[in-house]
């Protein structure tokens, strides 16, 4: 994987990574791909830059189902763009209702619990329940474009329940069923809620994690919630507050099976999904109902390649961007089956995955960098017990795949046959925006290749001049797209600030890149202050602001230097007030009270104590310097906007002492 040097001043980020090996699409897959011919990719690519007004037009009429047509394709100027504006559609109607006459027989959905429980829900039975769970949000008084919070775990009624907002217009704000109940609290209160729908409890490595509990937790401060659904997953006890719980089943019953399908604008609001920033507050990213499901749509035909037969997993939870666009809207949109596992991948045993895979007879499979580092660390002999040879395409999603990771992906797990499509996008942009085409592109370990339809990247100098063959850079996107965030809820200022003016006229991904002589793209990682851990984004400030609120201390400081297994991890930086005295207990208690006000992602790998933090004159913390330390024991880059240079070699003798 590549690292990144960044100037406090210049913005200059060095690429110090070469790679030499280049995998071309096996034979046999490349066959039968929907797309075999680079001339095809190169024409189809070509048009949907130089005309995005007829591509896009094309697209959307063939590939969805439209209630009114558009009148113009794209409008207005970046940010502030539109997409087929004047026309209407509902994703729940293209996921479902446009399956039931050639699919309902199908399975949409196959889950499996971790503790070993079936469902499968068919087209037809999935469109019925989301039916009913529409006609329940209606009876409960949600209306159009009022918002219903989600926190639940990997089960069929969370996909029940955002089917149904969706079908009703009711933008879902979906929370992370590992998330604190302080941040549920806040992400409620941001959106303005009026349900909230989760479950008692869920199973997490045999454990029951008490969900319930920490809605009532977070409930008591949130005055938009007048209800609450609860569905009964592990029949723990749990806390009904009359008036406002009700449970799931109960108040399914006797609903109606048939619920239209509200006509909605292509603008309407689909979702609001909160990612970290780099300020404390999250960020409420608003995708839009048309130009969110063809981007969704389109990457799940082409990138995985879908077909009719097909049993497609991919093991992100619908807490996180992953899950909404590619266990769930993609997939169904196109009529594929997507198999759900609730729990962890080494419960119980080290083999789960592997052991659902030959099971099922998964085809193809989509994870996380993650998850394969630590399927690297577990040993061979896990996937090696098991066959695998239903499977036929292998993805990665998250952040950059180090390319040893990869080869071990491709050998092991794919046994040398199955492309992998090492995909790059963000929350953000809704949909994939770069990735090998399995049936077309030559993959190299640890790049994610080349750009999708209509995406115009970019490797770029502060100053928005474009970078040399393998220099790197910033990566921005020169153009809108269809799935590209709309805004952020409540906050235009921040969302044109944070996206649309560092470098002008252009989205700035807060990525570094470099792209080599052969134009394929190489990410390198976050440049802002945005931890990339074990997949998840998770902003510094709002760690450091959960570190400063514990009594006793004064600031902080957290970074993400490399980890073996998580990718970044997180090492705080902790300045004491006088009197308060940093030992062992102490990091226990600080470390779970970070995980009280943000959640067990965000426990951190590291804290050091120390009297100061190293500062510009501005007061500005210099956390490259302090990531140099958490990553060598010794800060190398230039120190000459630093205001005092003996808090450094007070940090490194603090390292020192601890090893």
């Amino acid at each position: 994987m590549s690292t990144t040097e960044s100037g406090e001043e210049s913005g200059v980020i060095r690429s110090v990574s070469r790679a030499g090996r280049s995998f071309p699409p096996p034979p046999a897959f490349a066959q039968k791909a929907r797309l075999r011919d680079p001339a095809e990719y190169e024409r189809l690519y070509r048009r949907s830059v130089d005309d995005p007004n007829g591509f896009w037009g094309d697209m959307a009429k063939s590939e969805l189902a439209w209630t009114k047509p558009w009148t113009t394709v794209l409008s207005g100027e970046v940010p502030w763009v539109r997409w087929f504006d004047g026309g209407e559609l509902n994703l729940s109607a293209n996921c479902l209702d446009r399956h039931l006459a050639t699919r309902g027989s199908k399975p949409a959905i196959i889950w499996e619990g971790e503790p070993g429980e079936e469902r499968i829900l068919t087209y037809a039975q999935l469109h019925a329940e989301v039916c009913q769970f529409a006609a329940v949000l209606k009876n409960l008084g949600v209306a159009r474009g009022e918002r219903v919070a989600i926190y639940m775990p990997m089960i069929p009624e969370a996909a029940v329940a955002m089917l149904a907002c969706a079908r009703i217009g009711a933008p879902h704000t979906v929370v992370f069923g590992g998330f604190s109940a302080e941040a549920l609290r806040d992400r409620i209160n941001d959106c303005e809620a009026k349900v909230c729908i989760t479950s008692d409890g869920s199973y997490r490595r045999g454990k029951v994690i008490p969900l319930k509990a920490n809605v009532d937790q977070a409930l008591a401060h949130t005055p938009s919630v007048h209800s609450c659904v609860v569905v009964r997953r592990t029949g723990n006890e749990v806390t009904m507050k009359a008036g406002r719980d009700k449970w799931w089943h109960d108040v399914m019953e006797g609903q109606p099976t048939s619920t239209p399908a509200e006509s909605l604008p292509a603008e309407h609001p689909l979702f609001i999904l909160y990612t970290s920033g780099t300020t404390g507050k999250p960020k409420g990213i608003v995708h839009s109902t048309g130009g969110y499901l063809l981007g969704a749509h389109l990457t799940t035909k082409y990138i995985f390649d879908i077909n009719d037969d097909d049993l497609y997993w991919c093991t992100a939870d619908i807490g996180w961007v992953t899950g909404h666009s590619y266990v769930l809207y993609g997939p169904l949109s196109n009529g594929a089956t997507t198999l759900m596992y609730e729990g962890a991948p080494d419960f119980p045993d080290k083999d789960r995955f592997w052991s659902i895979i030959a099971r099922r007879k998964v085809t193809t499979f989509y994870t996380a960098p993650t998850a394969i580092r630590a399927f690297v660390r577990w040993g061979n002999e896990f996937p090696e017990k098991h066959d695998l040879s239903s499977l036929r395409l292998l993805g990665s999603v998250g952040e950059p795949i180090n390319p040893e990771a990869w080869m071990w992906y491709h050998e092991l797990v794919g046994r040398g046959r199955c492309p992998i499509v090492d995909t790059w996008w963000q929350t953000e942009t809704g949909s994939i925006m770069l990735s090998p085409l399995p049936g077309i592109t030559a993959s190299k370990p640890g790049s994610c290749s080349i750009p999708f339809f209509g995406v115009v990247p970019e490797v770029v100098k502060r100053d928005g001049t474009k970078c040399g063959a393998n220099e790197g850079g910033f990566l921005i996107l020169r153009k809108p797209w269809p799935s590209m965030l709309r805004g952020i809820h409540g906050d235009p200022e921040r969302y044109v600030k944070q996206y649309w003016s560092e470098i002008k006229g252009v989205y700035f991904t807060g990525d570094g890149s470099r792209c080599d002589e052969d134009n394929y793209f190489w990410v390198m990682g976050r440049v802002d202050d945005v931890l990339n851990v074990a997949g998840h984004r998770l902003g510094t400030a709002e760690i450091e602001s959960a570190l400063v609120s514990c009594p006793g201390v004064a600031e902080a400081a957290v970074v993400g230097p490399p980890h073996a297994l998580k990718g970044q991890g997180i090492c705080c930086f902790v300045t004491l007030k006088m009197g308060v005295v940093g030992n062992d207990a102490f990091k226990k208690q600080l470390s779970d009270h970070v995980v009280k006000e943000i959640g067990a992602l965000a426990r951190p790998d590291d804290i050091r104590f120390t009297d100061a933090l190293p500062k510009t004159r501005s007061g500005k913390i210099m956390r490259r310097l302090l990531k140099e330390i958490a990553t060598s024991g010794e800060a190398k880059g230039d120190t000459t906007t630093l205001e005092d240079l003996g808090v450094l070699s007070r940090l490194s003798a603090v390292r020192e002492d601890e090893e």
